[in-house]
């Protein structure tokens, strides 16, 4: 299965994922790789991270890229393991601030989905619901962070949107 979990700031979304992540470790005995895009800085990120990992399974496998998701995606993807991505909007701002080209790297990320062996679990920020931020990268970022969430929802199984750390399945395809 293929999922999408999407929420604010401090919504229990890598909660929820890492929940499902080790019911499904429970029960099938595979393995979780976590693919984690945020790059490893002082200060507030540094606490962030500290704080993920604190919660998290020390067994898990950790894979760190600010930039090649779908490659990466395609190195770790097995039938009997389970990837979480965390985070999508971070990998987004990372591209923006890189010299790549955001459209390449979307498609790329878009054109693998479907043809990975594992189950993925993708994390990310809902960034839509506020205001029009007044700069142009920072609209840049709200508008094609929603157009991401929106090409991935059409194509995973499931959506997910984290509210008060509670699940509010808005799509499931589950059999």
């Amino acid at each position: 299965m293929k999922q999408l979990i999407i929420g604010g700031a401090r919504s229990g979304k890598s909660r929820l994922a890492q929940e499902y992540a080790k019911t499904w470790q429970t029960r099938t005995s595979g393995d979780v790789i976590l693919v984690a895009t945020a790059e490893s800085t002082e200060g507030a990120m540094a606490k962030r991270i500290a704080h993920h990992k604190s919660h998290r399974p020390q067994e898990w496998k950790v894979v760190e890229t600010s930039l090649d998701l779908a490659q990466i995606l395609i190195e770790e993807s097995r039938s009997d393991n389970l990837i979480l991505v965390d985070c999508l909007t971070l990998w987004l701002s990372n591209i923006q601030l890189s010299d790549r080209v955001w459209k390449q790297e979307k498609q790329a990320l878009l054109d693998v989905v479907n043809e990975l062996p594992g189950e993925v679990v993708f994390i990310s920020n809902e960034v839509g619901q506020g205001v029009v931020p007044l700069g142009e990268l920072s609209r840049e970022f709200v508008d094609e962070s929603g157009w991401l969430h929106q090409s991935l929802a059409k194509q995973v199984d499931r959506v997910t949107m984290a509210i008060a750390g509670l699940p509010l399945v808005i799509k499931s395809m589950e059999a």
